[in-house]
């Protein structure tokens, strides 16, 4: 039985561009084992195509023309054998998509039956590992779909649309149109209701689209200031970095400063720099000047929460970049 390797996005910063394939693969039913209690002899024949390091042009295209059979089962097996063929092969992923299965593989994104729409997803964010296929999954309307697939998908397949949505959101003329199709809410949604996988995958996507200076707009009023200061006061979450960056983001918009001091975010960030990690400590502490050039009013909320000893620890110690950014005079 193939041995599942699962590859999952970086940590966070500053490497968030690392290549990562099949993110939940693991957790995905479509096992050479139970696709034998489907039928023996076509399962090893597919798990034969899968596992073998090179795939004829012929088979690809068989398979293509299988995404559009009137079987659902041959519909969900051609799209899973065509996620594993391209979920370690770089040259795979680009024959795969020159051959044409962009736009079937699209289609299935919103599919009803949630295995093959899961297949789909996960097949999609696979071929997006390569730049080139960047453009021909956006322009086979793949963002509405994988928008589609995030917001009713399972959790693998709402996991999956948020990475393949983060590859997308690479590309700087991308960025826009994800936040346009309604992308920050439903990412907003996982952040709040997904496992420890979905968080993750929800906050690294919403890092990549807060580039764009109308998604982190689109944020604030999507509510994601109360789910990042609860994930950064909750050490037990494991997203207490990814959340403090994301937030950090969403401070350099006004509307986004306002939001955090309304929902109490003061408190969480001095707390963050009294205790947390050197990491947690800097990028807090750069959050509260942000907070802080807001106005005497925010400064002086700074100074009752008693920010002003530990920022002071803090950047005695730290990096000239740090030093600098801290003894920039408010706006």
């Amino acid at each position: 039985m193939e041995v599942m390797v699962v590859e999952r996005p970086p940590e966070f910063l500053p490497r968030i561009t690392r290549s990562y394939s099949d993110c939940n693969s693991r957790r995905s039913d479509d096992s050479p084992l139970v696709r034998c209690q489907t039928s023996c002899s076509s399962s090893l024949h597919r798990f034969l195509v899968h596992s073998a390091a090179e795939c004829s042009d012929d088979a690809i295209c068989k398979l293509i023309a299988d995404l559009d059979s009137p079987s659902i089962e041959s519909k969900r097996l051609a799209a899973t054998e065509l996620r594993f063929l391209a979920k370690h092969s770089p040259e795979n992923r680009v024959r795969i998509a020159r051959a044409g299965a962009v736009a079937p593989l699209v289609a299935l994104l919103s599919h009803p039956d949630p295995r093959i729409q899961e297949q789909g997803v996960t097949a999609i964010l696979n071929l997006s590992l390569c730049d080139e296929n960047k453009s021909a999954i956006a322009g086979a309307g793949a963002i509405r779909h994988l928008v589609f697939a995030l917001r009713f998908g399972t959790p693998a397949a709402r996991e999956n649309s948020a990475c393949a949505l983060l590859r997308l959101a690479q590309r700087d003329d991308l960025r826009a149109a994800i936040g346009c199709s309604g992308a920050i809410p439903a990412l907003v949604s996982l952040l709040e209701t997904g496992g420890p996988r979905g968080k993750k995958d929800a906050a690294t996507a919403l890092f990549a689209l807060l580039a764009a200076k109308e998604n982190m707009t689109r944020a604030v009023e999507a509510g994601a200031v109360r789910p990042l200061l609860d994930l950064m006061a909750d050490p037990e979450s494991g997203m207490v970095d990814k959340a403090a960056y994301v937030l950090r983001r969403v401070l350099s918009l006004q509307e986004g400063r306002r939001a955090a001091v309304a929902e109490g975010g003061v408190p969480v960030l001095v707390e963050m720099v009294e205790v947390g990690t050197r990491r947690q400590k800097e990028v807090s502490m750069l959050s509260l000047l942000e907070i802080c050039k807001e106005g005497a009013g925010y400064r002086r909320m700074v100074v009752r929460e008693g920010g002003i000893p530990p920022v002071v620890a803090l950047v005695q110690s730290s990096s000239e970049k740090t030093k600098e950014k801290v003894s920039s005079p408010p706006t």
